[in-house]
C-alpha cells in the first residue's frame, strides 16, 4: 500500500489535467468553477500524501523507502524502468512543490475569477495548465534514473511556455514564451549531452547506480567532468543562471500566481533540485563543483544589482530569485568542495552536503511564493505594477503588507525567520571554503537587504501615487481566498527554518553527526551577527533614501550614472543575445550561410536540372513535326548508322 500511495502525489495532479481537459472545458457551464475545485481538491490530496511520506521518510532506514519499478521497455538486455525514488530529498522537494502549488490554485480562485465564463475557456484552461505542470515537476522529483527526469524536465519547460505566454494575444507575452523556451533549449542541450555521455561510460540511467559507480571510480575522470558540467548546463537555464538567465525577468508577462509558482519556487528551483540530486556525482570532480560555486555567487550579485533599480515590482522579484537560486548554488558547490577536500568523497557525505543548498530552496520556496503574491495582490488593487504609481497602501491593504513585510524580513535574512537559518548556513560553509566566495555572498544580503526595502517603501509607505482612479483603481484590500494563502505562507516563512535548529535538516539529508546552533545559543557565534548587521544596514539605507530623504535617489543615480545606467540596462544582455548573437551572428553570419548554400546549390542544382528537361523537352517537341516524310527520313538515316558501325567494327 504505501508504494501506491506514492505514486498516487504523482497521478493525482496528472488526472486533474485530465478531467479538466477533457470533460470541464469542453462540457461545463462557462460560469463554472469547477476546474479550479478540482485542480484544489486533487493537488490538496498530493499535499496530504506528501507529509505523509515525509513522516514515513523520516522514521525509515537511511531516511530512504524501498520503491519497487515499472517495466517499461525491453531492447534485447536492455531494459528501461519507470521508477520513483523516495529519499530525504524528494520527501522534502514534494512537500514544498505540493504545498506552494495548493497555495497558489486556491489564490487563483480570486485573482482568476474575472475570467470565469469568457467563451475561450481561459478559467479552465488555465487550471489544466497549472495541474499539468505541479504533475511534471513532481515527476522531475521523484524521478529514479536520468532519462525519466529528462522526460518531466522537458514537460516543465512545455508548462512554462504555456503559462508564461497565457495571454497569447499580447506581444510581450508571447515573445516571453518563444525567449524562455528557446533559452532553455540550450541548457537542455547541455543536459542530454551529459546523460548521454554518462549512458556511453556505464550503461546505467539510474541515479542509484551512478552514485555507486562514482564512488566505486568506475565513473570518473575527464568523462565525469564533462558528463557534471553537462547536468550542471541543464541546471544553468532552468534556473537562470548567468549567462542564461535573461529570460526569467521576461517571463513575468505571465499571470502573477503562476509566477509565484513556476518562476520563483518550483520550476526554477529545478535546476538546483538536479544539482543536488547528482552531488555525489559532482564530488568526484573540484573542476565541476568549483565552477558550481563561482557561477553561483557571481549570478547572486549579478542579479541583485539590476534589481537595485528596477521600477516593476515583479521584474524586482524577478532578480532577486536569479540572485537566491545563485545562492543555492553557491551553497551546493561550496559544500561539494568541504566533502572533495576532506578526503575520498563517499555517496553518503555527498547527499549530506545537499542539506546547505536545498534548505535555502526549501525555505525560500515560501517566502518568494508570499512575495509574488503580495504584488499580485497589490496589482488588483491598483490595476499597476509600476512601484511609481504605489504609495501608502498599507494603510488600505494591512493583510497585504504585513504578510508583505514577514517575507522581505525572511528574504533579509533577519533573525529568526526562515531566511535567517537558510542564508546563514551558506554563508558558514563559503567562509570554510572559499572566502571570496564568501564576500561576494555578504554583499548581496546586503544589496538584497536594500532592494527589498526599497519595494516595502515605494510600495506601503508614503502617499498614495496612482493618480487618476479610473486608470489605476481604488487601493482595497483583497479578497479572503487570496488573503488565506498569503496569510499560511507567512506562518511558513516564520517557523520553516527552526528545522535546521540543533542540526535537525542536516541529520535528516544524512550527515549522521551534524550539530548546528540552537534558537538562542545561533547569536552567541560572530558570523551570525556579521550577516544581521549587514543586512540591516541595507534596510538602514533603504529607509534613510526613501522614508527619511536625507539620501537624494536622484542625486545618488546621478552621480553613479554609469553604474545606474548599466544595471537600469541589465548590462545590455538582452542587446548582445539578440542583435549580436541572433541578428549578425546567425541570422547574419550562419544562417545567411546555410541560406545562401540552399540558394545556389541546392536550388542551383534542382532548378538547373528542371530547366535541363525542360530545354531537351522544348527540341523533342520541336522534333514532333507531325509529317510522315520527316519521320520515313529520320528512320532511314538511323537505319543506315546502324549498319554503319557494325561494318566498322566487326
Amino acid at each position: 500500500m504505501p508504494e501506491q500511495i506514492v505514486w498516487l502525489i504523482l497521478l493525482l495532479p496528472i488526472f486533474s489535467f485530465l478531467v479538466i481537459s477533457l470533460l470541464v472545458k469542453p462540457f461545463a457551464q462557462k460560469e463554472s468553477k469547477l476546474g479550479g475545485y478540482i485542480a484544489i481538491a486533487t493537488i490538496g490530496t498530493s499535499l496530504i500524501l506528501s507529509l505523509w511520506t515525509l513522516v514515513e521518510t523520516l522514521g525509515a532506514d537511511h531516511h530512504e523507502l524501498p520503491m519497487t519499478p515499472i517495466q517499461w521497455l525491453v531492447i534485447g538486455d536492455f531494459t528501461i524502468n519507470i521508477g520513483v525514488m523516495v529519499d530525504s530529498l524528494t520527501a522534502v522537494m514534494v512537500v514544498v512543490v505540493t504545498t506552494v502549488s495548493l497555495m497558489v490554485q486556491i489564490y487563483s480562485l480570486g485573482y482568476m475569477e474575472h475570467y470565469i465564463g469568457i467563451n475561450d475557456g481561459t478559467y479552465t484552461r488555465y487550471y489544466a495548465w497549472m495541474s499539468l505542470f505541479t504533475a511534471s515537476m513532481l515527476g522531475v522529483v521523484m524521478a529514479d534514473s536520468l532519462l525519466l527526469i529528462f522526460v518531466f524536465w522537458e514537460l516543465v519547460g512545455l508548462c512554462s511556455y504555456l503559462l508564461i505566454g497565457f495571454w497569447y494575444h499580447r506581444p510581450s507575452a508571447s515573445n516571453a514564451a518563444k525567449k524562455a523556451f528557446i533559452v532553455t533549449r540550450l541548457g537542455d542541450f547541455g543536459f542530454l549531452a551529459g546523460i548521454l555521455l554518462i549512458f556511453a561510460k556505464t550503461g546505467t540511467f539510474d541515479i542509484g547506480e551512478l552514485h555507486a559507480l562514482a564512488g566505486a571510480g568506475a565513473l570518473a575522470g575527464t568523462a565525469l567532468t564533462w558528463a557534471a558540467i553537462g547536468i550542471f548546463s541543464g541546471a544553468v537555464g532552468k534556473s537562470a543562471q548567468f549567462p542564461l538567465h535573461v529570460w526569467l525577468p521576461d517571463a513575468m508577462e505571465g499571470p502573477t500566481p503562476v509566477s509565484a509558482l513556476i518562476h520563483s519556487a518550483t520550476m526554477v528551483s529545478a535546476g538546483v533540485f538536479l544539482v543536488a540530486r547528482t552531488l555525489p556525482i559532482f564530488a568526484h570532480s573540484t573542476t565541476a563543483l568549483t565552477t558550481v560555486a563561482i557561477i553561483g555567487a557571481f549570478t547572486a550579485i549579478f542579479a541583485a544589482s539590476m534589481g537595485l533599480v528596477a521600477t516593476d515590482i515583479k521584474r524586482v522579484l524577478a532578480y532577486s530569485t536569479v540572485s537566491q537560486l545563485g545562492y543555492m548554488m553557491l551553497g551546493l558547490g561550496a559544500a561539494g568542495l568541504g566533502v572533495a577536500h576532506g578526503g575520498e568523497p563517499t555517496v553518503e557525505l555527498a547527499k549530506a552536503a545537499t542539506a546547505i543548498g536545498i534548505f535555502h530552496l526549501f525555505t525560500h520556496a515560501f517566502f518568494k511564493a508570499l512575495l509574488f503574491l503580495g504584488a499580485g495582490s497589490v496589482n488588483h488593487a491598483t490595476h499597476t505594477f509600476d512601484m511609481r504609481l504605489m504609495g501608502g497602501l498599507r494603510k488600505v491593504m494591512p493583510w497585504t503588507y504585513y504578510t508583505f513585510l514577514i517575507a522581505s524580513l525572511s528574504l533579509a535574512g533577519i533573525w529568526p525567520l526562515a531566511g535567517f537559518w537558510s542564508k546563514d548556513e551558506i554563508l558558514a560553509v563559503a567562509l570554510e571554503n572559499q572566502p571570496v566566495l564568501f564576500a561576494l555572498a555578504l554583499i548581496t544580503v546586503f544589496m538584497t537587504a536594500f532592494y527589498m526595502f526599497r519595494v516595502i517603501f515605494l510600495t506601503f509607505h508614503g502617499e498614495y501615487r496612482g493618480g487618476d482612479p479610473e486608470a489605476h483603481g481604488h487601493p482595497h484590500e483583497s479578497p479572503w481566498i487570496m488573503v488565506f494563502p498569503m496569510v499560511v505562507l507567512s506562518v511558513l516563512a516564520v517557523i520553516a527554518g527552526l528545522w535546521s535548529t540543533g542540526g535537525g535538516f542536516a541529520e535528516f539529508m544524512g550527515e549522521h553527526h551534524a550539530h548546528a546552533p540552537g534558537f538562542w545559543s545561533v547569536l552567541t557565534h560572530a558570523l551570525p551577527w556579521i550577516s544581521l548587521l549587514t543586512a540591516i544596514a541595507g534596510i538602514a539605507l533603504a529607509w534613510l533614501m526613501y522614508i527619511k530623504k536625507r539620501i537624494s535617489a536622484e542625486k545618488l543615480g546621478s552621480t553613479f550614472k554609469p553604474l545606474y545606467t548599466l544595471f537600469l540596462r541589465k548590462y545590455w544582455m538582452d542587446e548582445l543575445y539578440q542583435d549580436l548573437i541572433v541578428k549578425k551572428a546567425l541570422l547574419g553570419g550562419l544562417f545567411a550561410g546555410m541560406q545562401k548554400i540552399d540558394t545556389y546549390v541546392i536550388d542551383g542544382t534542382v532548378n538547373g536540372i528542371a530547366e535541363g528537361a525542360q530545354t531537351e523537352g522544348q527540341a523533342l517537341g520541336k522534333a514532333q513535326t507531325g509529317q510522315l516524310q520527316m519521320y520515313g527520313l529520320g528512320i532511314g538515316i538511323g537505319v543506315i548508322a546502324i549498319i554503319l558501325v557494325l561494318l566498322i567494327f566487326t
